[in-house]
Protein backbone atom coordinates (compact mmCIF):
# COMPACT_ATOMS: atom_id res chain seq x y z
CA UNK A 1 0.00 0.00 0.00
CA UNK A 2 1.34 3.32 -0.74
CA UNK A 3 2.26 5.58 1.88
CA UNK A 4 0.89 8.91 2.77
CA UNK A 5 3.99 10.79 1.41
CA UNK A 6 4.11 8.85 -1.60
CA UNK A 7 0.40 9.74 -2.66
CA UNK A 8 0.71 13.41 -1.84
CA UNK A 9 3.65 13.22 -4.22
CA UNK A 10 1.78 11.01 -6.89
CA UNK A 11 -0.79 13.94 -6.44
CA UNK A 12 1.45 16.62 -6.66
CA UNK A 13 2.90 15.08 -10.19
CA UNK A 14 -0.57 14.42 -11.69
CA UNK A 15 -1.64 17.99 -10.89
CA UNK A 16 1.12 19.64 -12.06
CA UNK A 17 0.69 18.08 -15.57
CA UNK A 18 -2.68 18.92 -15.54
CA UNK A 19 -2.48 22.11 -14.16
CA UNK A 20 0.59 22.75 -17.15
CA UNK A 21 -1.35 22.05 -20.20
CA UNK A 22 -4.18 24.25 -18.81
CA UNK A 23 -1.88 26.84 -18.84
CA UNK A 24 -0.30 26.35 -21.52
CA UNK A 25 -3.94 25.54 -23.50
CA UNK A 26 -4.67 29.40 -22.27
CA UNK A 27 -1.46 30.64 -23.62
CA UNK A 28 -2.12 29.03 -27.08
CA UNK A 29 -5.43 30.32 -26.96
CA UNK A 30 -4.09 34.33 -25.85
CA UNK A 31 -1.49 33.72 -29.17
CA UNK A 32 -4.20 33.19 -31.97
CA UNK A 33 -4.07 29.25 -31.95
CA UNK A 34 -6.75 26.91 -31.83
CA UNK A 35 -6.23 24.87 -28.28
CA UNK A 36 -8.00 22.31 -29.34
CA UNK A 37 -6.38 21.61 -32.32
CA UNK A 38 -3.39 21.78 -30.17
CA UNK A 39 -4.48 19.45 -28.05
CA UNK A 40 -5.40 16.74 -31.23
CA UNK A 41 -2.10 17.40 -32.50
CA UNK A 42 -0.24 16.82 -29.28
CA UNK A 43 -1.98 13.36 -28.52
CA UNK A 44 -1.62 12.53 -32.62
CA UNK A 45 2.20 13.34 -32.18
CA UNK A 46 2.56 10.68 -29.15
CA UNK A 47 -0.04 8.16 -29.49
CA UNK A 48 -1.54 8.41 -33.24
CA UNK A 49 -0.28 5.94 -34.69
CA UNK A 50 2.45 3.21 -34.86
CA UNK A 51 5.21 5.65 -35.99
CA UNK A 52 4.31 7.96 -33.06
CA UNK A 53 3.91 5.47 -30.60
CA UNK A 54 7.39 4.38 -31.26
CA UNK A 55 8.65 7.50 -31.01
CA UNK A 56 7.40 8.55 -27.90
CA UNK A 57 8.68 5.35 -26.78
CA UNK A 58 12.02 5.53 -28.32
CA UNK A 59 12.34 8.80 -25.63
CA UNK A 60 10.72 7.04 -23.20
CA UNK A 61 13.64 4.32 -23.07
CA UNK A 62 16.43 6.76 -23.18
CA UNK A 63 14.35 9.15 -20.27
CA UNK A 64 13.97 5.54 -18.06
CA UNK A 65 17.84 5.24 -18.01
CA UNK A 66 19.50 8.81 -17.62
CA UNK A 67 16.07 9.67 -15.12
CA UNK A 68 17.00 6.62 -13.06
CA UNK A 69 20.76 7.88 -12.88
CA UNK A 70 20.00 11.22 -11.64
CA UNK A 71 17.16 9.81 -8.98
CA UNK A 72 19.38 7.16 -7.42
CA UNK A 73 21.96 10.59 -7.02
CA UNK A 74 18.99 12.36 -5.91
CA UNK A 75 18.13 10.47 -3.32
CA UNK A 76 21.11 10.10 -1.75
CA UNK A 77 21.52 13.63 -1.45
CA UNK A 78 23.98 13.60 -4.51
CA UNK A 79 23.58 15.99 -6.86
CA UNK A 80 24.83 14.40 -9.74
CA UNK A 81 24.56 17.11 -12.72
CA UNK A 82 26.97 15.40 -15.00
CA UNK A 83 24.71 12.53 -16.24
CA UNK A 84 25.08 14.34 -19.86
CA UNK A 85 28.39 13.59 -19.84
CA UNK A 86 28.48 10.15 -18.51
CA UNK A 87 26.03 9.51 -20.73
CA UNK A 88 28.35 10.70 -23.68
CA UNK A 89 31.45 9.02 -22.49
CA UNK A 90 29.70 5.67 -22.32
CA UNK A 91 28.13 5.66 -25.60
CA UNK A 92 31.07 6.58 -27.35
CA UNK A 93 33.15 3.68 -25.41
CA UNK A 94 30.31 1.11 -26.49
CA UNK A 95 31.20 2.51 -29.90
CA UNK A 96 34.76 1.69 -29.82
CA UNK A 97 34.97 -0.92 -28.18
CA UNK A 98 32.13 -2.91 -30.67
CA UNK A 99 34.10 -1.32 -33.84
CA UNK A 100 37.78 -2.62 -32.19
CA UNK A 101 36.13 -5.91 -31.12
CA UNK A 102 34.57 -6.93 -34.33
CA UNK A 103 37.27 -8.22 -36.07
CA UNK A 104 37.69 -10.48 -33.56
CA UNK A 105 34.55 -12.47 -32.89
CA UNK A 106 32.28 -14.35 -35.11
CA UNK A 107 29.25 -12.38 -37.62
CA UNK A 108 26.05 -12.87 -37.17
CA UNK A 109 24.09 -13.00 -34.41
CA UNK A 110 25.65 -14.91 -31.90
CA UNK A 111 28.57 -12.25 -32.30
CA UNK A 112 26.26 -9.45 -32.65
CA UNK A 113 25.22 -9.85 -29.08
CA UNK A 114 28.43 -10.47 -27.35
CA UNK A 115 29.35 -7.30 -28.93
CA UNK A 116 26.56 -5.62 -27.63
CA UNK A 117 27.25 -7.12 -24.52
CA UNK A 118 30.89 -6.13 -23.99
CA UNK A 119 30.27 -2.65 -25.77
CA UNK A 120 27.71 -1.56 -22.67
CA UNK A 121 29.94 -3.42 -20.41
CA UNK A 122 32.72 -0.64 -21.54
CA UNK A 123 29.97 1.71 -21.18
CA UNK A 124 29.11 1.10 -17.97
CA UNK A 125 32.59 0.98 -16.60
CA UNK A 126 33.17 4.29 -18.60
CA UNK A 127 30.41 6.28 -17.55
CA UNK A 128 30.88 4.86 -13.57
CA UNK A 129 34.86 5.75 -13.95
CA UNK A 130 34.10 9.59 -15.16
CA UNK A 131 31.09 9.81 -12.52
CA UNK A 132 33.95 8.71 -9.40
CA UNK A 133 36.01 11.49 -10.21
CA UNK A 134 33.70 14.67 -8.98
CA UNK A 135 32.62 12.21 -6.32
CA UNK A 136 36.56 11.56 -5.24
CA UNK A 137 36.32 15.07 -5.47
CA UNK A 138 33.52 15.72 -3.49
CA UNK A 139 34.45 13.29 -0.82
CA UNK A 140 38.50 13.85 -0.47
CA UNK A 141 38.63 17.50 -1.75
CA UNK A 142 35.12 19.08 -0.30
CA UNK A 143 34.61 19.94 -3.95
CA UNK A 144 30.84 20.93 -4.91
CA UNK A 145 29.95 18.52 -7.18
CA UNK A 146 27.45 20.90 -8.91
CA UNK A 147 30.23 22.52 -10.10
CA UNK A 148 32.44 19.33 -10.93
CA UNK A 149 29.57 17.47 -12.77
CA UNK A 150 28.65 20.42 -14.93
CA UNK A 151 32.40 21.40 -15.98
CA UNK A 152 32.96 17.65 -16.59
CA UNK A 153 29.87 17.81 -18.99
CA UNK A 154 31.73 20.29 -21.23
CA UNK A 155 34.50 18.15 -20.76
CA UNK A 156 33.47 15.28 -22.26
CA UNK A 157 31.34 16.71 -24.89
CA UNK A 158 34.80 18.40 -25.47
CA UNK A 159 36.99 15.49 -26.04
CA UNK A 160 34.74 13.19 -27.57
CA UNK A 161 33.59 15.82 -30.05
CA UNK A 162 37.91 16.09 -30.74
CA UNK A 163 38.30 11.99 -30.96
CA UNK A 164 35.17 12.01 -33.30
CA UNK A 165 36.23 14.51 -35.34
CA UNK A 166 39.87 13.23 -35.70
CA UNK A 167 41.27 10.10 -34.56
CA UNK A 168 37.99 8.04 -34.20
CA UNK A 169 36.91 9.69 -37.42
CA UNK A 170 35.11 6.91 -39.73
CA UNK A 171 36.89 6.34 -43.39
CA UNK A 172 35.88 8.64 -45.67
CA UNK A 173 33.30 10.34 -43.59
CA UNK A 174 32.68 13.31 -44.86
CA UNK A 175 31.00 14.18 -41.77
CA UNK A 176 32.40 13.81 -38.16
CA UNK A 177 31.06 10.47 -37.53
CA UNK A 178 32.37 7.24 -36.66
CA UNK A 179 32.40 4.10 -38.77
CA UNK A 180 28.93 2.18 -38.75
CA UNK A 181 28.22 -0.55 -36.58
CA UNK A 182 28.11 -4.18 -38.02
CA UNK A 183 24.45 -4.62 -39.85
CA UNK A 184 24.79 -7.35 -37.66
CA UNK A 185 24.97 -5.34 -34.27
CA UNK A 186 21.43 -4.13 -33.96
CA UNK A 187 18.57 -4.51 -31.76
CA UNK A 188 16.44 -6.40 -33.16
CA UNK A 189 13.13 -4.32 -34.10
CA UNK A 190 9.86 -6.14 -32.96
CA UNK A 191 6.43 -5.05 -32.66
CA UNK A 192 7.19 -1.69 -33.95
CA UNK A 193 9.28 -1.65 -37.47
CA UNK A 194 11.00 1.38 -36.51
CA UNK A 195 14.44 1.99 -37.62
CA UNK A 196 15.20 3.82 -34.23
CA UNK A 197 13.55 2.17 -31.61
CA UNK A 198 13.18 -1.71 -30.59
CA UNK A 199 11.25 -2.88 -27.41
CA UNK A 200 14.35 -4.55 -26.80
CA UNK A 201 15.85 -1.56 -25.60
CA UNK A 202 13.09 -0.94 -24.07
CA UNK A 203 12.96 -4.19 -21.79
CA UNK A 204 16.38 -3.48 -20.96
CA UNK A 205 15.46 0.09 -19.47
CA UNK A 206 12.42 -1.28 -17.66
CA UNK A 207 14.73 -4.41 -16.37
CA UNK A 208 17.77 -1.78 -15.36
CA UNK A 209 14.63 0.20 -12.88
CA UNK A 210 13.32 -2.78 -11.51
CA UNK A 211 17.00 -4.27 -10.14
CA UNK A 212 17.52 -0.22 -9.46
CA UNK A 213 14.30 -0.22 -6.88
CA UNK A 214 15.71 -3.86 -5.46
CA UNK A 215 18.66 -2.61 -4.39
CA UNK A 216 17.81 0.77 -3.40
CA UNK A 217 15.13 -0.46 -1.24
CA UNK A 218 16.29 -4.23 -0.44
CA UNK A 219 20.15 -4.08 0.03
CA UNK A 220 22.04 -3.42 3.01
CA UNK A 221 24.14 -0.79 0.16
CA UNK A 222 20.55 0.82 -0.92
CA UNK A 223 20.14 1.24 2.79
CA UNK A 224 23.34 3.05 3.09
CA UNK A 225 23.05 4.60 0.43
CA UNK A 226 19.31 6.76 1.30
CA UNK A 227 21.01 7.11 5.23
CA UNK A 228 24.13 8.51 4.36
CA UNK A 229 22.07 11.30 1.89
CA UNK A 230 19.26 11.98 4.82
CA UNK A 231 20.97 11.30 8.36
CA UNK A 232 24.58 11.26 7.53
CA UNK A 233 25.00 11.58 11.26
CA UNK A 234 22.86 8.44 11.69
CA UNK A 235 24.74 6.38 8.93
CA UNK A 236 27.84 7.54 10.21
CA UNK A 237 27.35 5.98 13.71
CA UNK A 238 26.01 2.95 12.11
CA UNK A 239 29.24 2.75 10.63
CA UNK A 240 28.90 3.63 6.86
CA UNK A 241 32.18 5.89 5.60
CA UNK A 242 29.91 8.21 4.15
CA UNK A 243 32.94 9.59 1.67
CA UNK A 244 33.10 6.05 0.43
CA UNK A 245 29.76 6.00 -0.15
CA UNK A 246 29.71 9.67 -2.13
CA UNK A 247 31.73 8.15 -4.01
CA UNK A 248 29.83 4.78 -4.51
CA UNK A 249 26.74 6.88 -4.94
CA UNK A 250 28.29 8.78 -7.79
CA UNK A 251 29.80 5.54 -9.52
CA UNK A 252 26.61 3.61 -9.23
CA UNK A 253 25.16 6.69 -10.95
CA UNK A 254 27.45 7.17 -13.62
CA UNK A 255 26.91 3.44 -14.27
CA UNK A 256 23.18 3.81 -14.83
CA UNK A 257 24.07 6.67 -17.24
CA UNK A 258 26.77 4.74 -19.46
CA UNK A 259 23.92 1.98 -20.04
CA UNK A 260 21.92 5.08 -21.06
CA UNK A 261 24.46 5.38 -23.69
CA UNK A 262 24.86 2.45 -24.64
CA UNK A 263 20.99 1.93 -25.39
CA UNK A 264 21.45 5.49 -27.27
CA UNK A 265 24.40 4.68 -29.33
CA UNK A 266 23.19 0.85 -30.36
CA UNK A 267 19.21 1.29 -30.75
CA UNK A 268 18.90 4.78 -32.31
CA UNK A 269 22.55 5.97 -34.02
CA UNK A 270 24.86 2.82 -35.38
CA UNK A 271 27.98 4.43 -34.69
CA UNK A 272 28.77 8.09 -32.72
CA UNK A 273 28.68 11.49 -34.19
CA UNK A 274 29.80 15.23 -32.57
CA UNK A 275 28.30 15.01 -28.97
CA UNK A 276 27.62 18.49 -29.06
CA UNK A 277 24.79 17.64 -31.46
CA UNK A 278 23.01 15.08 -28.98
CA UNK A 279 19.94 15.32 -27.46
CA UNK A 280 20.44 16.60 -23.75
CA UNK A 281 18.76 13.81 -22.39
CA UNK A 282 20.96 13.57 -19.67
CA UNK A 283 19.90 17.54 -18.63
CA UNK A 284 16.02 16.26 -19.33
CA UNK A 285 16.47 13.69 -17.00
CA UNK A 286 17.02 16.16 -14.08
CA UNK A 287 13.12 17.00 -15.03
CA UNK A 288 11.81 13.41 -15.33
CA UNK A 289 13.49 12.35 -11.80
CA UNK A 290 12.08 15.65 -10.24
CA UNK A 291 8.70 14.76 -11.81
CA UNK A 292 9.28 11.02 -9.91
CA UNK A 293 10.17 12.20 -6.94
CA UNK A 294 13.21 10.49 -6.89
CA UNK A 295 11.62 7.29 -7.07
CA UNK A 296 13.47 4.80 -9.53
CA UNK A 297 10.00 3.06 -10.22
CA UNK A 298 8.43 6.54 -10.34
CA UNK A 299 10.75 7.29 -12.85
CA UNK A 300 8.94 4.96 -15.40
CA UNK A 301 5.72 6.76 -15.91
CA UNK A 302 7.31 10.42 -15.69
CA UNK A 303 9.36 9.30 -18.86
CA UNK A 304 6.75 8.16 -20.73
CA UNK A 305 5.38 11.92 -20.07
CA UNK A 306 8.22 12.93 -21.03
CA UNK A 307 8.51 11.19 -23.88
CA UNK A 308 5.14 11.62 -25.48
CA UNK A 309 6.07 15.48 -25.08
CA UNK A 310 8.99 15.19 -26.86
CA UNK A 311 7.47 13.17 -29.69
CA UNK A 312 4.45 15.67 -29.88
CA UNK A 313 7.22 18.45 -30.18
CA UNK A 314 8.70 16.40 -33.51
CA UNK A 315 5.64 15.93 -34.22
CA UNK A 316 3.84 19.66 -34.41
CA UNK A 317 7.32 21.06 -35.98
CA UNK A 318 7.03 19.02 -39.26
CA UNK A 319 3.24 19.00 -39.53
CA UNK A 320 1.95 22.03 -37.74
CA UNK A 321 2.17 25.65 -38.16
CA UNK A 322 1.94 25.78 -33.73
CA UNK A 323 5.44 27.08 -32.66
CA UNK A 324 7.05 23.91 -31.14
CA UNK A 325 8.53 26.30 -28.46
CA UNK A 326 4.79 25.59 -26.56
CA UNK A 327 5.86 22.25 -25.92
CA UNK A 328 9.07 23.39 -24.18
CA UNK A 329 7.09 25.52 -22.10
CA UNK A 330 4.30 23.08 -20.90
CA UNK A 331 7.90 20.62 -19.74
CA UNK A 332 9.27 23.72 -18.10
CA UNK A 333 5.42 24.49 -16.23
CA UNK A 334 5.95 20.97 -15.03
CA UNK A 335 8.75 20.91 -13.44
CA UNK A 336 8.07 24.81 -12.04
CA UNK A 337 4.38 23.58 -10.20
CA UNK A 338 6.27 20.19 -8.99
CA UNK A 339 9.25 22.05 -7.62
CA UNK A 340 7.33 24.72 -6.03
CA UNK A 341 5.67 22.36 -3.37
CA UNK A 342 9.02 20.78 -2.08
CA UNK A 343 10.42 24.73 -2.53
CA UNK A 344 7.60 26.04 0.48
CA UNK A 345 7.63 22.95 2.27
CA UNK A 346 11.65 23.11 2.45
CA UNK A 347 11.27 27.40 3.27
CA UNK A 348 8.35 26.18 6.02
CA UNK A 349 10.68 23.58 7.82
CA UNK A 350 13.73 26.54 7.44
CA UNK A 351 11.30 28.94 9.35
CA UNK A 352 9.70 26.29 11.63
CA UNK A 353 6.11 27.15 10.42
CA UNK A 354 3.62 23.87 10.72
CA UNK A 355 5.74 22.49 13.93
CA UNK A 356 3.44 21.46 16.65
CA UNK A 357 4.43 24.04 19.20
CA UNK A 358 1.79 22.56 22.24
Amino acid sequence: MLSASALQRLGIAVASTGLALLVGLVVVAATGYDPVQFLVDVFEGSFGDSTATARTLKFTTIFVLTGVAVAVAFRAGVFNIGVQGQFVVGGFATIVTILWLAPFLPGGAVGGVALMALGTVAAVLAGGAYAAIPGLLKAYADANEIITTIMLNFIAVGVVGFLVEGPFRGEGNRAPNTARLPEYVDLPRLVYDNPDFSVVGLAVAVVTVVIVAFVVGRTRFGYDLVTSGRQEAAATFSGVDADRMVVATMTFSGMLAGVAGAVFAIMIQGYYSDPSGVATYGFDAIAVSLLAANNPLGVVPASLLFGGLDSAGSHISINSDLPVQLIDGIIGLVVLFVAAPELFRMAAERVGLGEDRR
